[in-house]
């Protein structure tokens, strides 16, 4: 979970304005290029005597009346800004401002060394000539793409290399990110922290700064420029502009989906809501179920839908579907009100969601899961009734991508120092952590996929976005309470206490998880970024009861996210290995396809138990009192 890094509207605006500056100069570019009189017959002439000038093409018109809708759009941008400013508005959050403390950190790179300036210098000759000498400069000429000595994804269209220009551009780009990259790698006497931070700044800041990114030289963009008559450019700009009064950078188109009828739409009632938490029960869709009901505990980061995106992905749905009694929980996004809740009232919240499930149901214990942070708590929560010799009421618990040692938590680590720890308190002054920084945070960690395509796509090539349910919710942003926000970042992340037996404390009693005895299933994803699988593995190191470990192909949404019909990826097994990841992946067996049917036999192994899907285990039927119909009030709350 990462700290506040997003800038202030001040530095949006400065984006904006480069942005607005290339465009303008592309539309002035071409239309200086275009002829002054109409194609044929005697060109109309305006004026008399020797002031008459050629009239406009229809050509010049459509890229003038461009230019001035782009100048329109900008100019009242800005008067919306003066007003916004003159009412205090609050700053809003984009990935660009922590890239600017990178210049401090880049410092210390020897790119001002004589040595160095004339190694790049060389190099770059030496490729540009190289470069050229692909393209036949000659009277006669090739219309194939020429073959360049670097490739990326990023420059993979065929305009990249048909002129010679942009294949200079962006081959001398490439040679630059690989050379000032290994710099970053390469340099001496940093703390490994420091070290990692580096690498992942200057990574960044080189991303940023791709030709690609630009108008001007990106040819894909000026292509379609050209094709629109500067149409583009201008729904490029009403792109980001909309974008930059939300805040938020979108990746889809929002209108798309609404909550209840095509996302989030597993039937269901909500069964007790308190001010931090509604607790979503789903109707059963089969004549009996397991007699152990199963109550999942998402991420408070994120809207709890992930887990039920639509039919085919939902893994709530194909949950009931197998015969399984869920509840879910569904997190408060966080108000002023919720400034003081702190790691006791979401393990609390967690306890007591417990305990209403058992008194509504009947039933002694429950099955659990926990998806990332909230199998962090979970862990926690696991301590503290064992600690308070309440730990069968929970009959098994579920990890979802979560870490309880976060010695190796991957790139958000270098989010996390004490500058920007601190840095908090000034950010939220209402309390709560503005949701949009932490969506923002989230995607510079795959910048290239989440940020920078589609600021190519979307502002540069003005293209339409498209409906995309996990992209919907990967911008549905929830704001965090500070108060918690910090201690998370300083006291797990930072400090890594909750590995430390009575290091910390909640409900009371301090927190060891060496004594934790309930049966555990934990999932990791082998291309996970934000909850690494070696660092996933480490909590088997601090469990007294049994636990089985699955490795999941792809990441830390896709990994699990993976319905059983879909037939995508596959997952690994090694019930033998209980020493190592290491250990478990040489002789792990691999598994076609998704892993959920494997969990749904380990839940069976704890208790295979089954009883009638009547009475309360069917949500707002004769006497029983719900809220409301799922997915309920909180998942809509901003």
């Amino acid at each position: 979970m990462p700290t506040q890094a997003g800038p202030s509207d001040a530095s949006m605006n400065l984006f904006g304005e480069m942005m607005m500056a290339q465009a303008q100069g592309a539309l002035a570019l071409f239309g200086q290029m275009l002829p002054q009189a109409q194609p044929s017959g005697e060109p109309a002439q305006l004026g008399t005597g020797n002031d008459a000038k050629p009239a406009p093409t229809e050509e010049a018109v459509k890229w003038a009346e461009a230019a001035t809708r782009l100048q329109t759009l900008w100019t009242d941008f800005q008067v919306e800004q003066l007003a916004r400013a003159s009412a205090a508005s609050p700053q809003f959050m984009d990935p660009t401002r922590w890239m600017e403390s990178a210049g401090t950190v880049l410092r210390q790179l020897p790119l001002a060394s004589p040595e160095v300036q004339g190694k790049l210098w060389e190099d770059g000759l030496a490729l540009a000539t190289a470069v050229l000498g692909q393209f036949e400069l000659g009277p006669v000429k090739t219309e194939a793409p020429a073959e360049l000595p670097r490739s990326d994804p990023r420059f993979a269209d065929p305009s990249w290399r048909k002129q010679p220009f942009f294949a200079i551009v962006h081959q001398l780009y490439l040679m630059l990110s690989e050379q000032v990259i290994g710099m970053a790698e390469g340099i001496e006497g940093l703390d490994a922290a420091r070290k990692r931070q580096l690498v992942f700044a200057t990574r960044a800041l080189v991303d940023g700064l791709s030709p690609a990114n630009f108008p001007l030289t990106n040819p894909v963009a000026l292509e379609k420029a050209v094709e629109t008559r500067g149409e583009s450019l201008v729904k490029g700009m009403e792109n980001l502009l909309t974008d930059m009064r939300r805040g938020q950078l979108t990746h889809t188109a929002a209108e798309a989906f609404k909550l209840g009828e095509n996302i989030a739409a597993t039937p269901g009632k909500v069964v007790h809501e308190t001010p931090l938490f509604q607790l979503i029960q789903y109707t059963p869709t089969t004549p009996t179920v397991l007699a152990t009901p199963l109550l999942i505990f998402p991420p408070w980061i994120n809207r709890f839908y992930i887990l039920d995106l639509n039919a085919r992905k939902s893994f709530v749905r194909w949950a009931v579907e197998q015969g399984v009694t869920v509840f879910m929980v569904s997190w408060k996004s966080a108000d002023a009100s919720m400034a003081d809740h702190v790691w006791d009232d979401y393990i609390g919240a967690q306890i007591e969601a417990v305990d209403v499930v058992r008194t509504r149901l009947n039933v002694p214990a429950v099955h659990t899961i926990g998806y990332c942070v909230a199998g962090t708590t979970l862990a926690a929560t696991l301590a503290v009734l064992a600690r308070k010799g309440e730990a069968e009421k929970i009959a098994s618990a579920t990890f979802f991508t979560a870490q309880v040692d976060f010695e190796d938590a991957g790139d958000l680590k270098n989010f996390i120092d004490d500058q920007q720890i601190e840095a908090l308190g000034h950010l939220s002054p209402e309390g709560y952590v503005d949701g949009r920084y932490l969506a923002a945070a989230f995607n510079l960690l795959r910048g290239n996929d989440l940020i920078w395509s589609y600021v190519e796509k979307n502002y540069l090539r003005g293209e339409e976005h498209v409906p995309f349910d996990l992209l919907h919710w990967n911008g549905d942003v929830t704001n965090l309470p500070a108060r918690w926000h910090r201690d998370y970042l300083r006291d797990l992340y930072r400090d890594n206490r909750l590995v430390v037996p009575d290091s910390l404390s909640a409900c009371g009693v301090p927190i060891d998880l060496r004594r934790i005895t309930t049966p555990c299933y934990i999932q990791a994803g082998r291309e996970d970024h934000i909850a690494p699988p070696a660092s996933v593995w480490k909590l088997t190191r601090f469990l007294a009861g049994p636990w089985t470990f699955v490795l999941a192909g792809s990441g830390h949404i896709a990994g699990v996210v993976n319905h059983p019909d879909q037939r995508k990826y596959q997952f690994w097994t090694n019930p033998d290995a209980r020493e190592s990841l290491d250990q478990f992946v040489v002789d792990a067996h691999e598994e076609p396809g998704s892993w959920w049917n494997h969990w749904r036999g380990w839940l069976e192994t704890i208790d295979a138990g089954t009883v009638p899907a009547k009475g309360k285990r069917v949500p707002g039927g004769r006497g029983d009192r719900v809220i409301e119909d799922a997915p309920g009030r909180y998942v809509s709350m901003r």
